[in-house]
């Protein structure tokens, strides 16, 4: 089993790379989630590479002569589906979405440096924003990781910043129940901090 040090130092070494080619990035997903929600184990490494659109394959072909593919198919699954599925030299694996949205952008633009060691650290997106991957993906580990981080940052997030984001994103994936479901989190998560001693 991979222990959370190693993820961690391998998305340094992605980050190094990325900061070498001076791209726009940052990590989501359970990088993330060790900085603003409930510490949990993670195995691999997910961050959002900007893109845009029409010069993927100069982004995919960089990366795949640095890292494995996870598939023999890398590069043709990465441009049709937006997504690389990468392996580090430590044997990590990497889930790099191909970003080109302006969700996406601003996401990247609100990213901020996280000091996870001494003298290490790693660029993530920012709590709202990660609430809004979390409640987009939408399976049942994204929303307990939303509750989490719900509770661990009650009061300091930007609900109506959240709110903005997430709507058209689901607007464009035909889901709105998501929006109901965000709600309800918010509204449990209330109700069990107030009825704390």
């Amino acid at each position: 089993m991979i222990h959370l040090p190693g993820v961690l130092a391998a998305a340094e070494d992605v980050q190094a790379f990325c900061q070498q080619q001076r791209w726009p990035f940052c990590f989501i997903g359970g990088v993330a989630i060790q900085r603003w929600g409930e510490p949990r184990l993670t195995q691999d490494v997910d961050l959002t590479l900007l893109t845009g659109f029409g010069n993927e394959e100069h982004f995919i072909d960089l990366l795949l002569e640095t890292y494995s593919g996870r598939r023999g198919d890398a590069r043709v699954f990465g441009l049709s589906h937006r997504v690389l599925l990468l392996r580090t030299p430590s044997g990590v694996d990497v889930d790099l979405a191909l970003g080109a949205f302006p969700f996406e952008e601003r996401a990247i633009q609100r990213a901020s440096s996280w000091k996870w060691a001494e003298d290490r650290s790693l660029i993530t997106c920012s709590a709202e924003d990660l609430v809004v991957h979390k409640a987009f993906a939408g399976r049942d580990l994204d929303w307990g990781d939303v509750e989490r981080l719900l509770i661990r940052q009650y009061g300091k997030l930007d609900l109506a910043q959240i709110r903005s984001e997430l709507k058209p994103l689901l607007e464009l994936k035909g889901e709105m129940e998501a929006m109901a479901k965000l709600d309800e989190k918010l509204l449990t998560v209330e109700r069990r901090l107030r009825a704390r001693p």
